[in-house]
């Protein structure tokens, strides 16, 4: 017995080193879309937040393409040491894969989540100078000429394409579907009025709404977001069972021994309590949510069967 519990200690203890010298050099956070979107937007607040706790950069890598499934892979393949990190979200966890159906890895063995970090509401916004106001306006166009009027959103199987669906589901309207690799050329377009409108992430966008550059015309949670009082949801402007949102979180690759898992869940968990970032991220529209790697995982397996049974029901499909 006391051989095997020596063996034991033999095996954890460089373990519990590994976790206590962590980081010991700079570390990757990779952003699995362009720059400007929710996600990009968080990974920064987070990664620089991290970068003070640690003495150690946090380096953004934006890896764009495929609805995020470039980036995922870029750290599906990454040595599981710590060192290189995925900030998901709700599209490239849980919708991607049965969205896509045949990815270059195995959404549910290729990662390790460490923690959550924000829930995200989602906004629907058009440009300034589009003829509905409101959106009864825009149902009714909808209805009236389908397919005529169009809608951006960050990629194709993301929460803001998912929430333009079944928007659009519930309330009978159609519009032109516009896929971006991302939401910061997402919102450029819209801003400028080469698309109609787009759902999208509220973190991220309230200056463009403050400034003018976007008209929100609701919200799709179940209950109005403080970063925007005055904006009704869906439901208050007569469209039901059309409420969606997205989440942040920090993930590595399998394999990352447990002591690093958790002295980052524990420092993710420190900084998103901070009263800085919490302060920031209320202001523009986010909900501070951190998590245990365990509830994480538990997180990640529901959605994904919500969103498998949902991706289906609407019959949507990889463009």
């Amino acid at each position: 017995m006391n051989k095997i519990l020596l063996a034991l200690a033999a095996t954890l203890l460089p373990l519990a080193v590994m976790a206590q010298a962590y980081p010991s050099r700079p570390v990757t956070l990779v952003v699995p879309f362009p720059p400007g979107g929710g996600t990009d937007t968080g990974a920064r607040l987070i990664a620089q937040a991290l970068s003070t706790r640690w003495g150690q950069p946090v380096v953004i890598d934006n890896r764009g393409g495929a609805g995020g499934i470039v980036g995922a892979d870029i750290v599906a393949r990454a040595k599981p040491d710590g060192y290189t990190l995925l900030m998901g979200n709700v599209g490239t966890q849980a919708i991607n894969p049965p969205l896509y159906g045949k990815l270059p890895y195995n959404p549910e063995k290729a990662f390790a989540p460490i923690s959550l970090v924000a829930d995200l509401p989602i906004v629907l916004v058009t440009y300034p100078g589009f003829k509905a106001t409101n959106v009864k306006d825009l149902v009714a166009l909808g209805k009236a000429e389908p397919n005529k009027y169009t809608f951006a959103s960050s990629g194709t199987g993301n929460s803001t394409h998912l929430a333009a669906e079944i928007f659009m589901a519930a309330s009978g309207a159609k519009f032109l579907h516009v896929p971006y690799k991302g939401g910061g050329l997402a919102n450029t377009d819209v801003i400028a009025g080469h698309v109609d409108m787009q759902f999208t992430s509220i973190f991220g966008s309230t200056g463009f709404i403050s400034s003018g550059k976007f008209r929100p015309l609701a919200v799709s949670s179940e209950t109005r977001s403080p970063a925007l009082p005055n904006v009704p949801t869906l439901a208050e402007e007569g469209v039901k069972n059309a409420e969606m949102g997205s989440w942040l979180g920090v993930l590595a690759p399998a394999g990352t021994p447990q002591p690093v898992i958790d002295k980052i869940a524990a420092d993710i968990r420190e900084v998103v309590n901070s009263k800085e970032v919490r302060d920031t991220m209320i202001a523009q529209g986010a909900t501070p949510r951190t998590s245990t790697p365990a509830e994480f995982a538990a997180v990640i397996a529901q959605d994904l069967q919500r969103f498998t049974a949902l991706v289906r029901k609407l019959n949507i499909h990889a463009e």
